[in-house]
């Protein structure tokens, strides 16, 4: 677990000879980048690390300290970054062209070598190798082009390439004063990694205090000239408290927060100083069910009665005040998997039937863990489900914690019951299965998050199968079958797909760098 520390980076500004505005696709704006956001957020990223956990939070720092070689715009749409070009040589590689010029904060330059290292380093991230598994390697051609070779055919190589976010790996080789490999991927621990950086992104990190509060600063030799946000400083800082979160924006107290919770909505959207901003997403939220711990749960029977006793309509409407959508399945609409004829069930008087066939009409005790500043209305939700299985006669101990400890405690499997909520990573019902439905497997990385153990040698073998399959048609009718396995078994409790929400003064010009992906682009954002 990292723990709470100041972190000063000295930056070293050291400008690159030979650099024409050639190196721009177009003309530099004129922009003094002067302006200060003070944001206020949910929650801390858990580290400074970008490959120590696959986290939305982490997602979105890596987007401020780092860049990533392509990046989806507001329409889903992939747009040139770090590589200005890219191109398929043959079915196992791809070719990108990087752009030149490029400073990491450390005054070093990008080349395909750092791309290559960086690359390497994915693979061998606990969280992170399940996603480039299906990659051989890279390859420098020369100092601004390199190759991603995939094992297989691979149809997502471009929607992975906005995972790479390139390190500098000069600057995370060696080891630090206590003799530790600089480029150690700690998971829930300190290493240099954790609290140090030097990316590409147009921020560095100029003072940080975990939980308490994160300062960033424009980086002077940014490469992005073209860009139109103004933002000089960015001062975050967490409020675990929805209502007190809301209070801080009405207030003035700062300038911009996520997410503005359920029952505030129509309150920021009337306020006068304010501007919301919602939309739908592909998050899903689920319950696992842990068959290591709890020997019931092996019996598909009890994973169908649990689903049955679950009125996810009911929470939707009442905790989230219709801010989500109901699940039946992982894949949300829009997403080749999705299959519209997989409906949430709910039934108490059919859950309590499938108990008793399974020998427990009695019931059973559990525990349950959940995060209560992670996802919106996450321990109300918890709260519900725990309330909601009482009818069915098992007991639930709930416990809820602020997810920098919860991870851990996830990660370590320490629950019967586990919330999750998946954000797919690829824009693909693959990866859903691949790190919430797949058997575990430490190797390669898939199964990463299945708190519940979970394991069908049919999900695994269809999944694999997905990720070299080239014809869209076959490929999503593979996709569905794996979804349709996955409802007939209860393999889990989809409850679901999350909404988005930000609240900013009017002032604060949010819509352009917002998405659907939650992935603010705020070295963007202009504040008039």
């Amino acid at each position: 677990m990292v723990r709470p520390m100041r972190v000063l980076l000295a930056l070293l500004l050291i400008i690159g000879a030979g650099i024409a505005p050639a190196v721009l696709s177009g003309p530099a704006i004129a922009v003094e980048r002067d302006k200060t956001l003070r944001m206020a957020y949910d929650a801390d990223p858990i580290s400074l690390d970008p490959h120590e956990q696959i986290a939305s939070a982490t997602l979105q720092m890596s987007h401020l300290l780092f860049d990533p070689l392509v990046r989806f715009d507001k329409n889903m749409q992939l747009q040139p970054r770090l590589a200005l070009r890219w191109e398929k040589i043959d079915e196992r590689t791809t070719r990108f062209y990087l752009r030149p010029g490029v400073k990491f904060h450390s005054g070093n330059t990008l080349t395909a070598h750092d791309v290559v290292w960086t690359l390497n380093r994915l693979k061998r991230s606990p969280d992170f190798k399940a996603l480039f598994e299906p990659f051989e390697g890279a390859r420098v051609i020369d100092a601004l082009t390199v190759d991603l070779i995939t094992k297989k055919p691979y149809p997502l190589v471009l929607n992975l390439a906005t995972y790479i976010f390139p390190m500098d790996r000069d600057f995370y080789s060696g080891n630090d004063q206590n003799g530790e490999a600089k480029d150690a991927i700690v998971k829930h621990g300190a290493s240099f990694a954790s609290t140090h950086v030097s990316g590409t992104g147009p921020f560095i990190v100029t003072e940080r205090e975990q939980g308490v509060r994160l300062v960033m600063q424009r980086f002077p030799d940014y490469w992005d000239k073209e860009s139109p946000g103004n933002v000089g400083e960015i001062v975050f800082t967490p409020i675990k408290e929805p209502a007190t979160r809301v209070a801080a924006l009405l207030a003035g107290d700062v300038d911009f927060i996520a997410p503005v919770p359920p029952g505030d909505l129509k309150r920021v959207e009337a306020a006068p100083c304010c501007t919301l901003v919602t939309m739908p997403s592909t998050r899903i939220l689920t319950f696992q069910l842990n068959q290591k711990t709890v020997e019931a749960f092996k019996d598909p029977r009890v994973r169908l009665a649990v689903n049955y006793a679950i009125n996810r309509e009911g929470i939707v409407n009442k905790i989230m005040r219709g801010f989500g959508s109901p699940a039946g399945q992982l894949s949300p609409e829009g997403f080749d998997g999705y299959d519209p004829d997989l409906k949430p069930r709910y039934d108490v008087e059919k859950a309590k039937a499938l108990m008793e066939e399974a020998g427990f009409a009695d019931g059973f005790s559990v525990t349950m863990i959940a995060p209560n500043n992670r996802y919106v209305g996450d321990y109300q939700i918890a709260q519900a489900v725990t309330a909601m299985l009482a009818k069915i006669n098992i007991t639930v101990t709930l416990q809820t914690m602020p997810k920098a400890q919860y991870w851990e405690r996830f990660d370590a499997r320490e629950g019967d019951i586990l919330m999750i909520g998946w954000q797919s990573d690829t824009q693909d019902s693959a990866n859903i299965f691949e790190f919430l439905a797949m058997t575990p497997d430490p190797k390669t990385g898939y199964g990463q998050y299945n708190g519940g153990s979970y394991s069908n040698s049919e999900v695994d073998k269809l999944t694999l199968e997905s990720q070299t399959m080239t014809d869209k048609t076959a490929r999503a009718d593979l996709l569905r079958s794996i979804e349709r396995i996955l409802y007939d078994d209860a393999a889990m409790v989809p409850m679901q797909w999350q909404h988005l929400s930000w609240g900013a003064r009017k002032n604060v010009l949010i819509e352009p760098v917002v998405n659907s992906i939650d992935m603010p682009y705020l070295g963007d954002l202009v504040i008039e």
